[in-house]
């Protein structure tokens, strides 16, 4: 089923949403370039993000010949938000990619992810190889599953108070203080060329969502930003946080899938990026590109045109 939306979308050059039923949820699935049939791109957001954070990559994709297709992922914008916390680990996000795929009738898909999208992208690489032809993923390498879940592994190293902890060990809690603060945090969180500062005691998000004064300066113009505001008004975070909530989960659910991804592989760090370099990614990713953009978490949308190109020449290498 689709069925196109009548709200207007707040933005002159990104594409009307529609909404497609698929894997029991409704998604919110923003396309441009049905001209290019054949030749699918599926590029997938981030926390706390929305499709149209990849806005700026858009009409070069298109241009150069592909058929774009940016879900707003289950739990995000007006895509189904399950209430059941396990709808959302990664067995459901990547079946999610998967069903829309078939929806499409494509076989596989060059796949694009930052942040947890990226996450989401490197294990629909390892549960469904043959519906992904290439990868370029941005912020976040491949995160290798170690001998303690998740959740106990980060809060023996970063306590209690660190933010993936604290959404799991006390549920509701920051959904409810974000909820509240929408505007204030989105603009406090989508920063660049932020100072060094030392980090603050108590919860990243909540203070995000309680800090008066932003650091660094704005990501975006104030039109592009009350496009997250207005979504994330509308949505609230509980589905978008309940990402977390599934990490010991998956940690369980992959157990016994070999980690190496086969497939062309581009990976895109921001230097400034508070997220860790891989040392080690090519061993699980053999057929590996590596990019690094002077820049913080928010690459595609700090640097637009650099992305963009690091994107184009490398399918243009790869489909040489």
């Amino acid at each position: 089923m689709t069925n196109e939306t009548h709200s207007m979308f707040n933005s002159a050059h990104f594409p009307q949403p529609i909404l497609i039923s698929v894997n029991g949820v409704t998604l919110e699935v923003f396309e441009a370039g049905k001209q290019n049939a054949g030749k699918p791109i599926v590029l997938c957001h981030g926390f706390p993000e929305h499709a149209f954070s990849w806005r700026h990559q858009v009409p070069a994709l298109v241009a150069a010949g592909y058929h774009v297709i940016i879900p707003n992922q289950r739990g995000y914008g007006n895509s189904s938000r399950p209430a059941e916390v396990t709808e959302y680990d990664i067995e459901h996000l990547t079946g999610d990619l998967v069903a829309l795929l078939d929806h499409y009738g494509y076989e596989d898909a060059t796949f694009v992810g930052h942040d947890w999208g990226a996450n989401v992208v490197w294990n629909l690489a390892l549960l469904h190889p043959e519906r992904v032809n290439k990868i370029i993923n941005l912020a976040l390498p491949y995160q290798e599953r170690g001998e303690q879940p998740w959740i106990e592994l980060m809060e023996a190293i970063f306590g209690e108070d660190f933010y993936f902890v604290h959404f799991n060990r006390q549920p509701g809690v920051a959904d409810a203080i974000m909820n509240e603060n929408v505007f204030r945090f989105l603009r406090n969180i989508f920063r660049k060329n932020l100072p060094p500062t030392p980090p603050e005691p108590g919860m990243l998000m909540i203070n995000l969502a309680r800090a008066e004064k932003p650091l660094g300066e704005s990501l975006m113009e104030d039109s592009e930003l009350s496009v997250f505001v207005a979504a994330f008004e509308s949505s609230g975070f509980t589905g978008a946080i309940n990402w977390y909530r599934n990490l010991d989960q998956n940690w369980h659910f992959m157990a016994n899938t070999t980690p190496i991804i086969h497939q062309p592989t581009l990976m895109i760090y921001g230097e400034q990026d508070t997220i860790p370099k891989s040392d080690n990614l090519k061993n699980i990713v053999p057929n590996l590109d590596i990019a690094s953009l002077d820049c913080g978490h928010w690459i595609q949308q700090e640097k637009p045109e650099e992305t963009t190109q690091l994107i184009l020449k490398w399918l243009e290498q790869q489909n040489a």
